[in-house]
């Protein structure tokens, strides 16, 4: 059995001064009708992700320490309010050479073996989100998701990905998806972000590097394993983009409401080997299984299903 705290994911998004005291965090920030202080403290142990956005927020060094050591991730975002980079602990767990050595060491026909199995996952399950959502055909997609090959080598992957982003949005034929394109593309951006970090703090504290990833290689990418793991994980954003986009929200401006909703992926419920849980905790279960896949305990990572 599997059993792990939910963390709490906190979005700082006004000019605020966060520190420590006895093990809490202390955020201070000023009432903007008032301007009276308040004062607010979070545990820290209760805290999974950090989001920075304010470009006046300050934070201490100790803070910053302290969150890291409780294995939060504390994610910074650029002048547009978008995330923009990423901080992790160095040492996240008590074993962390010994499976540092293991991914380290993972042959090229295992890691394309996990490949094959991630892209299976993520195809089955954006092919839930198109046919629950948009009542589209996906026996293509299910097929395709049969038919990948070990290392994907013959790009199931892109093709399943041409036909979903084809028809995932009815009511907005055309739509491409790209980082710099069009809405919704911008609440995309915003969900991929949290989950990669969900999946980056998971990989961390089961002692793996995110930095060697399976599949994804780039010199300039520190998180290539969180890109590869989170892959099945992206039709959850989807999903709910979907939703808010059905829900007659103004979804041009990235508001904060917008985010808030966003900001309640790490608490989705998913489900991951046949148990319903928090997407935070299922990271955790599917990094944990990556672990004994490379250390040669088991086969197959476990990654959640969505039904179809």
């Amino acid at each position: 059995m599997f059993f792990e705290m939910i963390k709490k994911t906190l979005f700082f998004g006004n000019p605020a001064y966060l520190s420590v005291k006895n093990s809490q965090l202390v955020v201070k920030r000023t009432d903007p009708e008032t301007r009276q202080e308040i004062v607010r403290t979070v545990p820290i142990e209760d805290i999974g992700v950090v989001v920075l956005e304010d470009g006046q927020i300050t934070i201490t060094n100790v803070a910053l320490d302290a969150l890291i050591q409780n294995n939060c991730s504390v994610i910074t975002c650029d002048e547009k309010h978008m995330p923009a980079g990423m901080l992790l602990p160095l040492d996240g767990n008590t074993i962390q050479s010994e499976r540092f050595a293991n991914q380290i060491e993972a042959s090229l026909p295992l890691k394309k073996q996990l490949w094959q199995q991630t892209v299976q996952a993520k195809i089955r399950n954006q092919a839930s989100v198109l046919k629950r959502l948009s009542g589209v055909e996906v026996g293509c997609m299910l097929a395709w998701a049969n038919d990948v090959k070990s290392g994907d080598s013959d790009n199931l992957e892109g093709r399943a990905a041409a036909y979903y982003w084809k028809n995932i949005f009815p009511s907005l034929p055309g739509f491409t998806r790209d980082r710099e394109g069009e809405m919704p593309n911008n609440l995309l951006n915003y969900g991929y972000a949290i989950v990669r970090a969900v999946v980056a703090r998971a990989l961390v504290a089961s002692g793996l590097l995110p930095t060697l990833g399976i599949h994804h290689h780039n010199r300039y990418n520190a998180y290539c394993l969180a890109d590869d793991i989170m892959e099945p994980y992206r039709p959850y954003v989807d999903e709910t983009v979907i939703n808010i986009m059905r829900s007659n929200i103004d979804y041009g401006e990235l508001t904060p409401d917008l985010k808030k909703q966003l900001l309640c992926l790490p608490v989705t419920e998913v489900v991951i080997g046949g148990q319903r849980s928090p997407l935070m905790v299922a990271a955790s279960q599917t990094t944990a299984s990556l672990c004994k896949c490379y250390s040669c305990e088991l086969r197959k990572i476990v990654y959640p299903t969505m039904e179809i």
